[in-house]
């Protein structure tokens, strides 16, 4: 039976991680957003007020294709991020942080509500749960320069805007994993827990 898992949570939480293993551990094929490829991105980073909608808006457009050819593809993948987040999360974001006006939010959403309707949901979400504190933490230790100047206030936000989605989402079935307190790659007794609760809904 054809599977397609989706991992979701806010930068920091462990996506790539959990892709990785879920890769090795189910043999599905990983499946990334093709983040640096917008064009609109340095404009964004210039001027988001401006730019907001069109860069949300290229975004949602090949993400909704990814997630169409997954539709159709016949080997089990796993997906880093979804169209859920890119909407729910992101550009909500921006709309409540007065970044994109609510002319261009509404247009946006009525948009990705349309294409919402035409997607067939992931066989599993597995959500990551973990606390800003401990996502600043990892995020000083991964290095990454891009992320060091990432002001607390926006991953508070985004974090409480992950929370809000996922207490509504009913696409799918739902694993939430706390990514803080439970580690799954090197405690034998929370892999097997979290193997366990996998296995329950996807077998």
């Amino acid at each position: 039976m054809k599977k397609f898992i989706a991992v979701a949570g806010n930068m920091g939480v462990g996506k790539t991680s959990m892709v990785n293993f879920l890769c090795s551990r189910y043999g599905v094929e990983p499946v990334y957003e093709p983040f640096m490829d917008n064009p609109y991105l340095d404009d964004f980073y210039t001027d988001m007020g401006k730019y907001a909608f069109h860069s949300q808006l290229y975004f949602l457009t090949h993400k909704f294709r990814l997630h169409m050819e997954l539709n159709s593809n016949a080997a089990p993948v796993v997906q880093d991020r979804t169209i859920y987040e890119d909407a729910e999360i992101f550009a909500t974001n921006l709309y409540r942080s007065n970044h994109m006006s609510e002319r261009d939010y509404k247009t946006y959403i009525e948009l990705y509500d349309t294409m919402k309707e035409a997607l067939q949901p992931p066989d599993l979400m597995i959500y990551l749960r973990c606390s800003v504190r401990a996502i600043r933490r990892r995020i000083k230790k991964r290095g990454r320069e891009s992320e060091q100047a990432i002001p607390v206030r926006y991953i508070r936000n985004l974090n409480l805007l992950y929370e809000e989605w996922i207490g509504r989402y009913d696409q799918s079935p739902v694993l939430i994993w706390d990514s803080e307190r439970m580690d799954y790659l090197t405690d034998l007794c929370d892999r097997l827990e979290f193997q366990q609760s996998l296995d329950r809904v996807l077998t």
